[in-house]
This record gives structure tokens, sequence and C-alpha cells, in this order.
């Protein structure tokens, strides 16, 4: 796993879920932008009260940063390329608000 920092927006509204022993925890994808520009989506689970909550107070296209452990992999497309895949343990959130 690497430690890391993502930037990026939230695509969709982080939902909360319920594992089969009843604990709680959110999940949220976010789109971030890599080196050359393109698109990249992070899948993020939170399990830490204050992340769980952070992310939750948070909607679709909001800006947001995450700390955590991060994996990377890869996943054969429909198209039969092959794309990252990017997953995240948030553990710390910030979110950012414009004010007009």
């Amino acid at each position: 796993m690497i430690d890391a920092l993502v930037g990026g927006k939230l695509f969709k509204t982080p939902e909360e879920r319920r594992s089969g022993s009843g604990k709680t925890f959110v999940v949220a994808n976010v789109r971030a932008a890599d080196g050359d520009g393109e698109g990249l989506f992070i899948n993020v689970v939170a399990f830490s009260d204050s992340a769980k909550v952070a992310l939750l107070a948070l909607e679709d296209g909001d800006s947001v940063s995450l700390a955590g452990t991060l994996k990377i992999g890869t996943y054969e497309a429909r198209d039969g390329s092959v794309k990252p895949s990017v997953s995240m343990v948030a553990s710390k959130i910030w979110a950012f608000e414009m004010i007009s």
C-alpha cells in the first residue's frame, strides 16, 4: 500500500453502507487528473467516524482532498484494453467550498 494525498471532484454523492457484521462504512468515487490531464477514477472507502461524517457531508461535484492508503492495480475493459484501477482507504478528508 502507498500513503497518498489525492485531490479531485466527487463523482456521485457518497453513500453509507453496512457490512455483513453490521458495521457502517462510506463509499465514494473521486475523479482526479493524472499527470497527462486525463481523468482517473478512484474508488474510496472510509471506515473512521470522522472520515465517514466528512464524506457524507459532501455532494456530487464537490472538490475534495483525501489522505489514506492507495492501492493501484489494473482491470480489463470491455474493449479488451487494460486500464488502471485505483482504490483508497481514506483516513482524512478535506473539502472546499466556493465563496461567491
